[in-house]
């Protein structure tokens, strides 16, 4: 079936601070002409340098996702690529006066909400979704990513983790903009009192809270959990982000304990197959 390309109907706004910088920033969405995808502005750079979020264009995975291109150089975007992904939105610019979009919530939920504020406009174009043709599987010790070839988009993840309060979770689910208001988008990321301190120490998790995070220590819970497994939710949430940088596509992911890492070195290979299609 044919699908049209979508972008935002006007401009809309958001004021907050970076999860990892701990910045202040002000963020704009604004919309954008058919075949731009999803790109990013750095507004406090003279010129205001730009950066597509494309998988070529990623350096960096600890902890969040970083894209670069010149000048331009933007992290933690997977929350708000995950909204753009699941609304369906293909063109937009997202305009930054710091180098990480606002934490919001935590999660992908004000995201969401601010695309559904500005409106979707439908446009001419026609949206180029890629069916995955082969599997792809990306390996490294006891974890793992794969994609299988599949006529829809769905996820199915397995988190083990061995704080007595999470153990396994698993989430599976089609992604589509209902499913993913319903059971994603709310899911916030999962942080642990133990290595805040040693994230901090290396310039990581400054914005982070009680409330912006799910966060835990030896024994207990310290924030209000959303979902008894809200953790698999948000893993599911980061995944779907990263592979954004692809552009819309269909398949089934199987993950165990995956990570931005994975999640990008799976990126890479679908890309692989994309352009060998291509030619």
């Amino acid at each position: 079936m044919r699908m049209p390309q979508q972008t935002i109907k006007k401009a809309i706004q958001y004021k907050g601070n970076g999860l990892h910088s701990g910045e202040p920033v002000t963020m704009v969405f604004k919309p954008a002409p058919e075949h731009t995808g999803i790109v990013f502005v750095r507004t406090d750079i003279e010129g205001a340098p730009s950066v597509k979020a494309h998988i070529d264009n990623v350096t960096n995975t600890m902890r969040a996702t970083t894209l670069e291109h010149g000048e331009a150089k933007v992290f933690t975007v997977e929350h708000v690529m995950a909204a753009f992904s699941a609304m369906a939105i293909d063109n937009c610019f997202i305009e930054l006066d710091s180098p990480e979009p606002p934490v919001a919530d935590g999660s992908s939920a004000v995201f969401v909400d601010l695309i559904l504020q500005a409106g979707i406009k439908i446009q001419a174009a026609e949206r180029q979704i890629y069916s995955v043709q082969k599997s792809h599987a990306i390996y490294d010790g006891d974890r793992f990513i794969a994609i299988l070839p599949y006529d829809g988009y769905r996820m199915t993840f397995t988190s083990i983790n061995n704080h007595p309060l999470l153990g396994t979770q698993q989430c599976d689910c089609e992604i589509t903009p209902e499913n993913f208001q319903k059971e994603i988008a709310a899911a916030r990321t999962i942080g642990f009192m133990k290595e805040l301190e040693q994230l901090q120490a290396v310039g990581l998790a400054k914005g982070g809270t009680l409330e912006n995070a799910l966060v835990y220590d030896d024994k207990k819970c310290l924030s209000v959990p959303r979902f008894d497994d809200e953790l698999v939710r948000h893993k599911v949430l980061d995944v779907i982000g990263d592979l954004f940088l692809l552009g819309p596509i269909k398949g089934h992911v199987i993950a165990l304990k995956s990570s931005h890492e994975l999640n990008s070195r799976l990126s890479r290979s679908i890309m692989e197959e994309i352009r060998e299609t291509q030619q």
